[in-house]
Parts: structure tokens; C-alpha cells; sequence
């Protein structure tokens, strides 16, 4: 595979490309993850159902070139609670969740970031965001909301590389701890690898490639181990899952990342646009 850029960077954990800059807002124990009302539950449905679905649908069909493989695998558990783990690769990953579990509803755990643009915080809640808390008091209300919604059956999104980097073809290491919450709540985890294909027919003209997402079999916690040894095995099937399912069907690496601790964020284009 041949790159058209090369971006380097210093911290294969901890970086970030996403080319946004928010001021991040506190999340704390006033934060309020669930609501009662039945305005916000109408307008909620609405704009997931019939806003946001449609638009996100137009995207990733004509934009992204979405792909799903093995998507079979996720309507054993239609109905059911579980959570679903990504590699985070696009600003749009937020969206595929959504698409992937249809009609079944899906929210996703994101970062602060979230509900930090002025104006947007109350939409981005409607549409399925649960945001990392700024502080520890904070952390009750969240696993909650968590737990609430796996038990109504929602699919629950997380993307434990946490940091995007555009059109990454590996996968970053990963810490076990968003593996508690299949754990705690005793439902599955289905892992999603997004690898990038050669766009074709009426599409090949565009210069980025599309996406496929592959979904795992669903897996189940151990429960004949410690919790914390339960969810660094689900780590470890769901890690092994991704790495080789990156590695055997990425076909274009659009962006070539190399490690240089002298030169962080810098990206050059080898055509020199």
C-alpha cells in the first residue's frame, strides 16, 4: 500500500488528529445523563429516527462508501443490551453505531468534547451521547445511565483508542478499562474493525477510500473470573479480534503514519497539495 501522506507522531496512545479545537466543558455530578420528560423522549426519537438516520445514511452511503461485513452477528442480539467496540479512525465513526444496529436504538460513550459546543450540548444528548464525567462525583450518575440503557436493550458505542487518527490502518493499544461495563452488566461486547477499500464504479474518482466495518461474533464476559481478570480477557479476545481483521483487510493506506518525537502533528502530502 502506498500512502499519499505522511503523518507523524510521538505518543501512539495519546495523540490526537482530529483537527478539532473545543473548550471543553466540566461534566460533573449536576450533569444530568437521563431524561424523564416526555418532550425530550419525542423530540429524542424524532431527531434519531427521522433526522439524523436518514442524513447519516445519504453520508455514509455517498461520502464514506460504508461497507458492513458480518453485520448478521449483531441480530442475535437485536433487542438485548450490548456494547460495541471500534477503532476510531473518522470524526463520522460516532454515526456507523447507529446505522449498524438499526432499528435498534444505540448511544455511544464519548469524550467531554461531546457536549461542549455552545448550543449543541441538548442535541448531541437527543442523539445517543454519553459523556466521560470531569470528575470522580460525577461517575455515578454515568455508570447509571449505562446500566439503564443496556438493560432496555440499546446497543452502547465505545471506541477505546479514545484519540482519532484519520484512516488508520493498524490498532492502537488500548487500556481493559472499558471492558468493566460488559462486565457489570453481564451482556455481550461485539468487536468492529474499520479498514479502508479501493473505491469503484461511479466512485473512483474520489481521492479518499471507503470504509468497511466488520463485526465480531458476540462475546460474553468469563464469569468464572475475578471481574478485573474478566475484563482484561475481554480485552485481550476483543484486541486480537481487531488487530488481525486490520491487518487482513485493509487494502489503501490513504495516510502513513511514522514515529518521530521531534516532529509532532506534522502532516505532509507527497503530492504536494
Amino acid at each position: 500500500m502506498s500512502a499519499d501522506r505522511v503523518q507523524y507522531f510521538s505518543d501512539l496512545q495519546n495523540d490526537d488528529f482530529a483537527g478539532t479545537s473545543i473548550n471543553t466543558c466540566h461534566v460533573g455530578k449536576d450533569f444530568l445523563y437521563l431524561h424523564c420528560s416526555f418532550l425530550w423522549r419525542f423530540f429524542s426519537f424524532f431527531l434519531y429516527y427521522f433526522v439524523a438516520l436518514p442524513i447519516v445514511w445519504l453520508v455514509a452511503k455517498f461520502y464514506l462508501g460504508l461497507k458492513f461485513e458480518n453485520r448478521k452477528a449483531l441480530r442475535s442480539l437485536r433487542g438485548c443490551g450490548f456494547f460495541l467496540y471500534g477503532n476510531h479512525t473518522r470524526v463520522l465513526d460516532a454515526f456507523i453505531p447507529a446505522l449498524a444496529v438499526f432499528p435498534q436504538r444505540s448511544y455511544i460513550i464519548a469524550g467531554p468534547d461531546a457536549v461542549s459546543i455552545p448550543g449543541l450540548k441538548h442535541l448531541v444528548m437527543m442523539l445517543g451521547a454519553l459523556p466521560i464525567p470531569t470528575e470522580q462525583a460525577a461517575m455515578r450518575n454515568f455508570l447509571s445511565a449505562i446500566s439503564v440503557r443496556s438493560h432496555k436493550g440499546s446497543c452502547i458505542a465505545v471506541y477505546p483508542e479514545a484519540h482519532i487518527w484519520p484512516f488508520f490502518t493498524g490498532i492502537r493499544p488500548f487500556p481493559d478499562t472499558a471492558f468493566r461495563y460488559p462486565v457489570k452488566e453481564g451482556v455481550a461486547s461485539v468487536a468492529m474493525v474499520t479498514t479502508y477499500h479501493r473505491r469503484k464504479g461511479i466512485f473512483r474518482f474520489l481521492k479518499k477510500p471507503g470504509m468497511t466495518v466488520t463485526f465480531s461474533a458476540p462475546m460474553f464476559p468469563d464469569h468464572s473470573l475475578s471481574p478485573r481478570k474478566a475484563q482484561a480477557e475481554l480485552r485481550d479476545r476483543a484486541y486480537t479480534f481487531m488487530e488481525e481483521t486490520a491487518k487482513k483487510k485493509n487494502q489503501v493506506e490513504y495516510i502513513h503514519y511514522v514515529q518521530a518525537p521531534q516532529c509532532e502533528d506534522k502532516l505532509v502530502d507527497k503530492r504536494g497539495v
